[in-house]
């Protein structure tokens, strides 16, 4: 073995030993930066999850440009643009096709007489943009009755629906529910109600030559970019968006306009400040207790990286293993959360972003300890 691999293998022993030599501190910093790692992901976790559920409906649909009503700030609330909008997009060249998409809050009777605010969708059946995802029960085409709705497992029990077939009121119209989907959520907790768009706009009273969003495909080969400034320069007083930044425009207003994300991240924020507190104590405790050891080995020649090093290994053994439970614990309460409105997302990269922050939370708590070690005095152990 190099001298090199033996001063690694002996800082990490000595960093360890250091650790485990009292268990229940070393216990203390674990319970610490797993907590941390708990708050840091769920919180985060919620704020991804929510920002994919403000743009759900944008998302699942594969339309090039959005046509909204002007001054449009979300998918969920919107004003009304007259059909022959459609028309005069048809016309822009470059446009392939151009679907309605109906969105509208309405009022649901439930069976035991409640009511509960619901957001109707209406989409086109033939060609399936804003289409219901993830069906479970039932079948899209059944909703060609003029009564018929798809609603969302996770909102029945809210609506007081219990099987299919079972029929209700929405604006004092009779409707009768042909299909249930699972995991589409709604932010403003006004569940999505889809239906064809005939239907949606008999249930909240739109005229039949009027509807929500025009939503627009490209023919092959078509520039995204000009073919929108042309939509906005033929339509006039509508606003045009590329399906992406629609999705994005959503998400910032339900996190940043609203406050809800300011809230999650601030959360987040207090995970970390006190993981770095509680690593940092810790850290610093076991450091005191072994300053005679530190000034030894000064004594001795060895150099400040070798204590140093020391120091960051200790930090680093507590991320590792404080990040390994944490991260079991967030698992839990995604498995916890699957089958709940509120859902926290944890894709590969939050993972990699969660493992960054414990790796730096836990330094940070290690610079006050390395601070303290670079005022000894090595001559006092032969005091």
């Amino acid at each position: 073995m190099t001298e090199a691999a033996e001063r690694v293998s002996g800082t990490s022993l000595l960093a360890w030993r250091n650790l485990s030599h009292d268990r229940a501190r070393f216990v203390v910093t674990l319970v610490g930066v797993l907590f941390a790692v708990l708050l840091m992901g769920v919180e985060l976790g919620l704020l991804l999850g929510f920002a994919r559920t403000t743009s759900g409906l944008v998302d699942h649909t594969t339309a090039d440009l959005w046509i909204t009503p002007a001054g449009t700030t979300n998918v969920d609330i919107a004003g009304r643009l007259d059909e022959r909008r459609r028309f005069e997009a048809m016309s822009v060249p470059g446009v392939a096709q151009v679907d309605r998409l109906m969105m509208q809050f309405a009022f649901w009777r439930k069976p035991d007489g409640g009511t509960e605010s619901v957001s109707m969708v209406g989409f086109n059946l033939a060609n399936g943009q804003g289409a219901p995802w993830n069906l479970v029960k039932g079948s899209i085409a059944d909703l060609q009755q003029d009564d018929a709705v798809i609603i969302d497992t996770l909102y029945a029990r809210k609506l007081g629906v219990t099987a299919l077939g079972q029929t209700v009121e929405i604006n004092n119209r009779r409707a009768r529910v042909v299909g249930f989907t699972q995991g589409i959520r709604t932010f403003t907790q006004s569940p999505y109600v889809f239906t064809i768009h005939r239907n949606a706009q008999n249930f909240t009273f739109f005229r039949p030559d009027e509807t929500t969003y025009l939503l627009v495909k490209l023919r092959p080969g078509a520039d995204v970019e000009a073919t929108r400034l042309a939509l906005q320069a033929r339509l006039g007083r509508v606003d045009v968006w590329r399906a992406a930044d629609f999705a994005a425009q959503a998400q910032r207003y339900w996190l940043v306009t609203t406050g809800a994300g300011s809230a999650l991240l601030l959360a987040a924020l207090l995970g970390l400040v006190v993981g770095i507190v509680i690593v940092g104590q810790t850290l610093y405790a076991t450091t005191v207790d072994r300053l005679p050891e530190y000034a030894t080995l000064r004594a001795m020649g060895a150099p400040n990286r070798y204590l140093y090093a020391v120091i960051l290994k200790q930090a680093a053994i507590s991320a590792v293993f404080g990040f390994a439970g944490g991260m079991l614990m967030v698992w839990l309460v995604m498995l916890a959360s699957a089958g709940s409105t509120v859902a926290v997302a944890m894709p590969p990269g939050l993972i990699g972003v969660l493992a960054l922050l414990t790796a730096g939370m836990c330094a940070l708590g290690a610079l006050v300890s390395i601070r303290r070690v670079m005022r000894i005095d090595p001559t006092s152990v032969f005091q």
